[in-house]
């Protein structure tokens, strides 16, 4: 019986084992998509508890919490100790057998604060004082635990009328050992018209560039100068978190009336939301063309299905899942409008379903046009996929159907300070397919090419892809 968790975790060979400890565990992390909050890497943060560290924003374990019976007051809750919460997500853990989180869970423990042993009521008391104990000293602060991780870039995700202050005081700070923070640009609040806030979303972007906004013109004239002014801070990467890719016709007149309407709170149609939607996105992606960035795509979510929990608690709080979109054709549409007019950037593609895996590993090859290598991306086992079978199946058809060596990895997509040891489980995963085809004898144990291959995979392909 193997040991859980030892050195050669998710090793089955001795070819994956040399893969990962002399080559894929070297290398450092480039995070190019995460939520970690920028404020927190500027000023250092100091941790009060592990409570605040690991459970705080965490709604993966809160999911599973209230699955197990647990009160949300232990969950989200403010009247509740930071002991009373851990001790209720000790108490959950031994029910998350084969759910990735009690990887995760022990992964981090280990990792992190050198601690092995199980988590559940027995331990609890003991693991909580002792990871306490640790975050009172100096190493253990969140870029503390990035320099532990030998993260070299992350990305963080940020909305167009943002300051960028935490990054701009950050970068006069940071020490030689840091990671570089670089801003991502996500204008999913400028896109979603159909979402109540809209207009006042917009009067606070007209505030912040200092111009009023009339029509939908001066709207992406404003965002062209926050544009600008996020590339000037570093920025080479946007996000969109989308249900689907949008496909309906539209003109400018339509595309100015619907804006009215949306400012003046006027309902909006369904088909007019994805009109707006889809010009948006393309003008977005015009942007991105012409600063050179690249482009992501994160689709295939429902968000916010608890309305009840959502008046309560907001979005990003647990209520989020898997969608089912006929969106393929749209997606072809898309990306070859821009492509004909010579303006389709480096781009990235997430699913959230895994059915639809092998549409976007298909997709890719369509726009591929020798540029640069693999310019249009699969992105990685995303949300509910970054887990044991979600980034095996990711990477089984995209090696199936395009090329795995130049794929540009993983990411933490965490708001999390202790999230980083995904990138090594996904780099283990990656050693042992590798491995368990050389042993096979599906693939040659040609050594120089599969180290090669698990460092380019592991590290170099995104610093090469990103040019930051």
């Amino acid at each position: 019986m193997k040991q859980f968790m030892d050195e050669n975790f998710l090793l089955e060979t001795a070819t994956a084992q040399d893969l990962f400890h002399n080559h894929a565990a070297k290398m450092p992390i480039i995070d190019y998509h995460c939520h970690l909050i920028p404020e927190m890497v500027a000023k250092d943060h100091k941790f009060k508890s592990i409570t605040e560290l690991w459970l705080g924003g965490d709604h993966y374990k809160w999911r599973a919490m209230r699955t197990n019976g647990i009160d949300e007051k232990y969950c989200t809750g403010t009247d509740t100790s930071d002991w009373e919460k851990f001790e209720k997500w000790a108490e959950t853990v031994p029910y998350t057998f084969r759910n990735p989180l009690y990887h995760w869970t022990h992964l981090e423990l280990k990792t992190a604060f050198g601690i092995t042993k199980q988590l559940s009521p027995k331990t609890a008391r003991e693991i909580f004082d002792e990871c306490n104990e640790k975050l009172q000293q100096p190493e253990y602060t969140a870029r503390g635990f990035m320099r532990r991780y030998n993260v070299e870039t992350v990305c963080t995700t940020d909305d167009p009328v943002d300051d960028l202050h935490n990054h701009i005081e950050y970068a006069k700070t940071m020490g030689e050992k840091d990671a570089r923070m670089i801003p991502a640009w996500r204008p999913d609040k400028a896109m979603n018209i159909e979402k109540p806030e809209y207009p006042d979303y917009v009067n606070t972007l007209a505030e912040v560039v200092g111009m009023e906004i009339r029509t939908f013109a001066d709207m992406m004239d404003a965002l062209q100068k926050r544009h600008d002014f996020f590339h000037e801070m570093g920025s080479r990467l946007s996000d969109h978190g989308i249900e689907e890719f949008y496909d309906e016709p539209y003109t400018d007149q339509e595309i100015e009336s619907i804006f009215a309407k949306a400012i003046a709170k006027k309902p909006l149609t369904e088909y007019e939301v994805r009109q707006y939607k889809h010009c948006f996105l393309r003008l977005c992606a015009e942007m991105d063309h012409a600063s050179n960035w690249t482009q992501q795509y994160h689709y295939g979510a429902i968000r916010d299905n608890n309305t009840l929990m959502y008046n309560k608690l907001g979005a990003d709080t647990g209520f989020d899942s898997i969608g089912e979109f006929n969106t393929a054709k749209a997606m072809s549409h898309f990306l070859n409008e821009l492509n004909m007019e010579g303006k389709l950037t480096r781009t990235i593609l997430y699913t959230l379903n895994p059915c639809a895996n092998e549409v976007i590993a298909t997709m890719l090859g369509n726009f591929q046009d020798g540029s640069c290598p693999g310019k249009i991306q699969f992105g990685s086992g995303w949300w509910f996929n970054d887990q044991l079978d979600g980034m095996t199946r990711q990477m089984n058809a995209l090696s199936v159907l395009g090329l795995l060596s130049r794929f540009v990895g993983m990411l933490t997509d965490s708001r999390s300070f202790l999230s980083y040891p995904r990138h090594e489980y996904f780099r283990r995963l990656l050693c042992n397919l590798l491995g368990n085809d050389v042993e096979k004898g599906l693939l040659p144990d040609d050594k120089e090419s599969l180290y090669r291959m698990v460092e380019d995979i592991s590290y170099n392909n995104a610093k090469n892809y990103f040019k930051f």
